[in-house]
Protein backbone atom coordinates (compact mmCIF):
# COMPACT_ATOMS: atom_id res chain seq x y z
CA UNK A 1 0.00 0.00 0.00
CA UNK A 2 1.28 3.46 -0.88
CA UNK A 3 1.76 6.10 1.77
CA UNK A 4 1.69 9.83 1.04
CA UNK A 5 2.81 12.49 3.47
CA UNK A 6 2.35 16.19 2.81
CA UNK A 7 4.18 18.86 4.74
CA UNK A 8 2.78 22.34 4.67
CA UNK A 9 4.61 25.51 5.67
CA UNK A 10 4.03 26.49 9.28
CA UNK A 11 2.88 30.02 8.40
CA UNK A 12 0.21 28.61 6.05
CA UNK A 13 -1.05 26.23 8.74
CA UNK A 14 -1.10 29.08 11.26
CA UNK A 15 -3.15 31.31 8.94
CA UNK A 16 -5.59 28.45 8.32
CA UNK A 17 -6.08 27.97 12.04
CA UNK A 18 -6.72 31.70 12.50
CA UNK A 19 -9.18 31.66 9.61
CA UNK A 20 -11.14 28.85 11.23
CA UNK A 21 -11.87 30.95 14.31
CA UNK A 22 -12.97 33.99 12.30
CA UNK A 23 -15.05 32.25 9.61
CA UNK A 24 -18.40 33.60 10.79
CA UNK A 25 -17.08 37.15 11.00
CA UNK A 26 -15.40 36.95 7.58
CA UNK A 27 -18.40 35.40 5.83
CA UNK A 28 -20.68 38.14 7.16
CA UNK A 29 -18.36 40.82 5.77
CA UNK A 30 -18.10 39.05 2.41
CA UNK A 31 -21.88 38.75 2.07
CA UNK A 32 -22.39 42.39 3.03
CA UNK A 33 -19.93 43.59 0.40
CA UNK A 34 -21.79 41.69 -2.34
CA UNK A 35 -25.23 42.70 -1.12
CA UNK A 36 -24.35 46.42 -1.26
CA UNK A 37 -23.78 46.12 -5.00
CA UNK A 38 -27.09 44.31 -5.54
CA UNK A 39 -28.97 46.79 -3.36
CA UNK A 40 -27.50 49.72 -5.26
CA UNK A 41 -28.60 48.23 -8.59
CA UNK A 42 -32.12 47.45 -7.30
CA UNK A 43 -32.43 51.00 -5.94
CA UNK A 44 -31.29 52.48 -9.26
CA UNK A 45 -33.66 50.29 -11.31
CA UNK A 46 -36.56 51.04 -8.96
CA UNK A 47 -36.06 54.79 -9.24
CA UNK A 48 -36.07 54.46 -13.02
CA UNK A 49 -39.45 52.69 -13.16
CA UNK A 50 -41.49 54.31 -10.37
CA UNK A 51 -44.01 56.76 -11.76
CA UNK A 52 -42.81 56.39 -15.35
CA UNK A 53 -45.15 55.59 -18.22
CA UNK A 54 -48.38 55.91 -16.26
CA UNK A 55 -51.71 56.99 -17.72
CA UNK A 56 -52.62 58.89 -14.57
CA UNK A 57 -50.33 61.19 -12.58
CA UNK A 58 -48.05 59.26 -10.23
CA UNK A 59 -48.89 59.12 -6.53
CA UNK A 60 -45.42 57.97 -5.52
CA UNK A 61 -44.44 58.97 -1.98
CA UNK A 62 -40.91 57.54 -2.09
CA UNK A 63 -41.76 55.21 0.78
CA UNK A 64 -40.99 52.08 -1.24
CA UNK A 65 -37.52 53.35 -2.13
CA UNK A 66 -36.84 54.27 1.50
CA UNK A 67 -37.93 50.80 2.63
CA UNK A 68 -35.32 49.06 0.46
CA UNK A 69 -32.47 47.66 2.49
CA UNK A 70 -30.22 44.77 3.43
CA UNK A 71 -30.83 42.24 6.20
CA UNK A 72 -28.20 40.99 8.61
CA UNK A 73 -26.27 37.96 7.39
CA UNK A 74 -27.71 34.89 9.10
CA UNK A 75 -26.77 31.24 9.19
CA UNK A 76 -29.56 28.67 8.86
CA UNK A 77 -29.80 25.32 10.62
CA UNK A 78 -27.99 23.62 7.71
CA UNK A 79 -24.98 25.91 8.13
CA UNK A 80 -25.69 27.94 4.98
CA UNK A 81 -25.30 31.70 5.11
CA UNK A 82 -27.97 34.06 3.74
CA UNK A 83 -28.40 37.79 3.33
CA UNK A 84 -31.46 39.42 1.81
CA UNK A 85 -31.97 42.56 -0.21
CA UNK A 86 -35.58 43.59 0.10
CA UNK A 87 -38.20 45.86 1.55
CA UNK A 88 -38.94 46.45 5.21
CA UNK A 89 -42.49 46.31 6.42
CA UNK A 90 -45.01 47.81 7.18
CA UNK A 91 -45.85 50.96 5.27
CA UNK A 92 -47.45 53.94 6.95
CA UNK A 93 -50.72 53.35 5.06
CA UNK A 94 -50.88 49.66 6.07
CA UNK A 95 -50.18 48.31 2.58
CA UNK A 96 -47.40 45.79 2.14
CA UNK A 97 -44.22 46.99 0.43
CA UNK A 98 -43.79 43.48 -0.98
CA UNK A 99 -47.22 43.71 -2.62
CA UNK A 100 -46.44 47.07 -4.19
CA UNK A 101 -43.02 45.90 -5.40
CA UNK A 102 -44.63 42.75 -6.86
CA UNK A 103 -47.24 44.84 -8.68
CA UNK A 104 -44.53 47.06 -10.17
CA UNK A 105 -42.37 44.06 -11.13
CA UNK A 106 -45.12 41.94 -12.72
CA UNK A 107 -47.92 44.43 -13.38
CA UNK A 108 -51.66 43.82 -13.10
CA UNK A 109 -54.62 43.87 -15.46
CA UNK A 110 -54.56 47.64 -16.00
CA UNK A 111 -50.90 48.28 -15.25
CA UNK A 112 -48.02 47.00 -17.41
CA UNK A 113 -45.09 45.21 -15.79
CA UNK A 114 -42.00 47.31 -15.07
CA UNK A 115 -39.37 44.78 -14.02
CA UNK A 116 -36.67 46.14 -11.74
CA UNK A 117 -35.71 43.19 -9.52
CA UNK A 118 -34.95 40.53 -12.11
CA UNK A 119 -32.85 42.86 -14.28
CA UNK A 120 -30.97 44.04 -11.18
CA UNK A 121 -30.17 40.45 -10.29
CA UNK A 122 -28.73 39.65 -13.70
CA UNK A 123 -26.96 43.01 -14.11
CA UNK A 124 -25.21 42.89 -10.74
CA UNK A 125 -24.30 39.18 -10.63
CA UNK A 126 -20.72 39.42 -11.92
CA UNK A 127 -19.89 42.59 -9.97
CA UNK A 128 -21.33 41.06 -6.80
CA UNK A 129 -19.27 37.90 -7.17
CA UNK A 130 -16.11 39.89 -7.86
CA UNK A 131 -16.71 42.14 -4.83
CA UNK A 132 -17.19 39.11 -2.60
CA UNK A 133 -14.06 37.43 -3.98
CA UNK A 134 -11.94 40.52 -3.43
CA UNK A 135 -13.31 41.01 0.12
CA UNK A 136 -12.60 37.39 0.97
CA UNK A 137 -9.07 37.71 -0.38
CA UNK A 138 -8.57 40.92 1.61
CA UNK A 139 -9.77 39.23 4.81
CA UNK A 140 -7.53 36.20 4.26
CA UNK A 141 -4.54 38.43 3.52
CA UNK A 142 -5.15 40.39 6.74
CA UNK A 143 -4.78 37.24 8.83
Amino acid sequence: MANVQLKMPDDFLLSLSKLEGKTDEILAKVLESGSRIVESKVRNNLSLVIGKGTKMPSHSTGELERALGISKPLQDRNGDWHIKVGFSEPRSDGTSNALIANTIEYGKHNQPAKPFLKPAKSQSRKACIEAMKSRLQQEVDDI
